[in-house]
């Protein structure tokens, strides 16, 4: 069998991504019907970008139980003060303009969207017509890329993974570095890799020297890692030079997805000093098709985090913006007539909220562009992995990462 097919059908069994489940007890809130175990609830209401076979043109959607809602049959049912006037960005092929919109537009569309499916409201339930062309069956869909992504920046956000790596990389007596505890680590990802589930991946080979006596050698790489992440979709810009309070920061983060930063530890061993990764983190990035509103997470809100020692006050802010979200990776390979279950997490063990990291890239002023909708910033955590398992490194990772749109 083939390098390519090999891979192929590992990343199919390997690693199966579920969007966030934000389960609610009320499933009798919408008239579609929504199965209880659902992840798709009358509280979720997801943003993604599908096409069907009759219709391959690739538009703007929002799940519900296992339907997806086609916003751009329903565009002119959005007639609020902030959406009339930007309908047809329903019309468009990404969420890119949707997102540059703002805050207010996000809560506003979230508003209409959940008056339009309640179980008491008429205008969409009781039009027959309507209803046949704005619903489509998800398991008829294919989906896409959320947005058109241009750039990410990939944050440390666990103690435990920055250990953990930095153990890997540099021995017990360097894993953490001073700074770590004073700023959120990071850097500058490319973005031309970021594909969605599904998406096949093929086994990078690079420059790699398992052997300190000799010399480096060149093949496919042997250790091969996933990172279970959160990401953030990042929406409204600004303007060059011009920074981003950090209290402010919640007003430019539109979502989350799920993420694996797909990862080449040998390769990565080798190149990483002095500029950090490169081709042992370039090859594939996945992330999960459905973007979660935040504001489908804020009833799940919790304190921040304290930080020992405190932060700087530019990096300081005192609205929550932690999530409890319990996360799990699971694998089923051949032979296996049930999926096992290889690590288990919750969002809450990194050390910074979101807003940090994102206050810390636009200090200084760097532009993120609505017509560039697309920068990401990335916070890593540590699963509870189990130390048995064969199908992937023990060494797997969490990381949490923001998609600027």
């Amino acid at each position: 069998m083939s390098q390519v097919n090999i891979w192929k059908r590992l990343l199919a069994l390997l690693f199966t991504l579920r969007s966030i489940s934000v389960h609610d007890c009320n499933f009798k809130m919408s008239f579609v019907k929504v199965e209880e175990k659902s992840d798709f609830s009358y509280h979720n209401l997801p943003y993604g970008i599908f096409s069907t076979p009759d219709n391959p043109r690739h538009r703007i959607g929002v799940a519900i139980g296992d339907q997806i809602l086609d916003l751009s049959v329903i565009k002119h049912l959005f007639n609020g003060p902030a959406l009339g006037h930007h309908q047809d960005v329903f019309e468009q092929p990404t969420l890119n303009a949707f997102m540059a919109l703002g805050y207010d537009v996000w809560r506003e569309a979230r508003k209409c969207l959940q008056m339009l499916l309640a179980a008491d409201e008429s205008t969409l339930r009781d039009d027959v017509s309507l209803r046949s062309r704005a619903f489509v069956q998800q398991s008829s869909a294919m989906m896409h890329l959320p947005a058109e992504i241009g750039d990410y920046t990939d944050f440390y956000s666990s103690r435990d993974h920055a250990t953990n790596v930095g153990i890997m990389f540099r021995g017990k007596e360097n894993a953490l570095m001073p700074n770590w505890l004073r700023l959120p680590v990071g850097y500058h990802g490319r973005a031309s890799s970021v594909v969605v589930s599904r998406t096949p991946i093929r086994r990078p080979r690079g420059q790699m020297r398992p052997d300190a006596a000799q010399p480096p050698i060149f093949g496919p790489s042997k250790q091969l890692d996933i990172e279970l992440e959160m990401a953030f979709f990042v929406g409204k810009g600004n303007k060059l030079g011009e920074p981003i309070p950090v209290e402010k920061a919640h007003e430019h983060i539109f979502g989350m997805v799920l993420m694996n930063d797909w990862s080449a530890r040998d390769i990565q061993a080798w190149e990483y000093v002095p500029l950090g990764p490169f081709l042992g983190k370039n090859f594939g990035t996945t992330i999960s098709p459905w973007v979660v509103p935040m504001e489908a997470l804020m009833p799940f809100v919790e304190p921040n985090p304290l930080q020992d020692p405190a932060p700087l006050p530019y990096l300081h802010h005192d609205e929550p913006y932690m999530f409890n979200i319990n996360l799990f990776v699971t694998v089923k390979g051949e032979g296996m007539r049930e999926a096992a279950t290889i690590c288990k997490s919750n969002f809450k063990v990194i050390v910074r909220a979101a807003v940090t990291e994102w206050g810390l890239v636009c200090v200084r002023g760097r532009s993120f562009l609505p017509c560039n909708s697309d920068a990401a910033l990335c916070l890593s955590l540590l699963p509870s992995c189990k130390p048995d398992t064969t199908a992937i490194n023990k060494n797997s990772i969490i990381h949490y990462l923001i998609f600027t749109a």
